[in-house]
């Protein structure tokens, strides 16, 4: 860009709008992104949760031979 030599230093508002787009156009990209990836994080522990108890229900069935009420 030419720019006239007044002594004035700074950004123009077009640099300024330019960059605010670029801006959101980034954080529209990785806000779902990162929401997909907090959701399987949380379907992964749900997961991990489940297979546990389903070891310590049959570990009580091996020492009472019931399952538990």
């Amino acid at each position: 860009m030419v720019r006239k030599s007044n002594g004035k230093k700074g950004f123009t508002l077009i640099e300024l709008l330019v960059v605010v787009a670029i801006i959101g156009i980034l954080a529209a990209i990785a806000i779902p992104q990162f929401a997909k990836y907090r959701q399987n994080a949380f379907n992964s522990a749900a997961q991990s949760d489940v297979r546990n108890s389903r070891s310590d229900v049959e570990s009580f069935y091996a020492e009472n031979f019931h399952y538990p009420y």
